[in-house]
């Protein structure tokens, strides 16, 4: 008897009932099989480029293949989802997502994408605490002394945020406007920008994401007030905005997105890791550091939740007459 060819047994494996797979499953590569880039659109050194670094280093190891992290400041944090529109949809090129990447393209007159149809929602990770800080040696000791001052200083004081329209800019904007008071923003292009130049005079205040934790808690800068629903749980004395008589509330949710068109299993390889590396100790240790909440959804939900976020905004965006002409 003529022993059979390879081609014919391969031919007989696929047309044969039962057989596990076709040949087109066989022949596909495992994902990933190289290294994957995360975008981070902020500086290092700030929470949410370190709390991604740890995550991406969980991942690495579960993966077998290094996630390399590629931090892109600038442009209001855009510049993540930016990139992800040039982006092939096959996996290897994620980025941090954040509110402002839907605020973003609401201020813009010509918006470059889509914040809710031209991305791929892969899982929501974490919120992020806010807050006000001074400089220790600041007169300011409260809110209200602070305010006291800008009302009877309009436009004197000086304050940073991580971008023009960013979550922290915005709560001080509306804070102007409820209370009737002026002062001067200034831009920088991270949280450890922003610190930086608050630790070296260049402004009075900052209003800034949970980065300054540490250097409230060594004794540097003084905390006022934070911006969630709750107090934060390492500095239960400082009260809320809404503690301290003005109804604005900002509990910002961050995670992984990823170019349109994705295919759902590479999704679901993705979201497991950064699931599993978002529970890492590594990272949950990383969290109680800085008082973020861990938030975790799943992309479909998280998409659901942003496209409801982005008719929130537009609404406090016409209030603060901030919507382009």
């Amino acid at each position: 008897m003529t022993a059979p060819t390879r081609r014919a047994v391969l031919r007989g494996a696929v047309m044969a009932p039962g057989a596990a797979l076709p040949l087109p499953a066989l022949a596909q590569a495992r994902f990933p099989d190289r290294s994957i880039r995360l975008i981070v659109p902020w500086t290092a050194g700030g929470p949410a480029d370190l709390g991604f670094r740890i995550m991406a280093e969980v991942a690495a190891r579960r993966f077998g293949q290094p996630v390399v992290v590629d931090n892109r400041a600038g442009a209001a944090g855009t510049l993540g989802a930016l990139a992800l529109q040039e982006a092939r949809p096959d996996g290897y090129t994620v980025s941090q997502m954040h509110v402002g990447v839907v605020r973003q393209m609401l201020l813009n007159p010509r918006p470059p994408y889509d914040p809710i149809n031209d991305l791929t929602y892969i899982l929501q990770i974490t919120g992020f605490v806010m807050g006000l800080v001074v400089r220790a040696d600041s007169p300011f000791r409260t809110l209200d002394q602070l305010l006291a001052h800008a009302r009877a200083n309009p436009g004197r004081l000086n304050f940073g945020s991580l971008g023009t329209g960013s979550t922290q800019h915005l709560v001080i904007e509306r804070i102007g406007l409820a209370q009737g008071l002026t002062w001067t923003h200034v831009p920088y292009r991270g949280t450890a920008d922003t610190l930086r130049a608050l630790m070296g005079g260049e402004i009075d205040f900052a209003s800034e994401s949970s980065g300054w934790t540490p250097l409230v808690e060594a004794g540097n800068l003084r905390l006022l007030a934070t911006y969630g629903t709750q107090r934060a749980r390492r500095f239960p004395n400082v009260p809320t905005l809404r503690e301290q008589g003005l109804d604005i509330v900002v509990d910002s949710p961050g995670g992984l997105i990823g170019p349109r068109g994705m295919d759902p299993a590479v999704v679901a390889v993705l979201a497991d890791a950064f699931r599993a590396a978002a529970q890492d100790p590594a990272h949950t240790a990383f969290l109680e550091r800085m008082d973020q909440p861990l938030m975790l959804l799943d992309g479909p939900t998280y998409r659901e939740q942003m496209r409801r976020t982005m008719e929130e905004e537009r609404a406090l965006l016409r209030r603060l007459n901030l919507l382009p002409a």
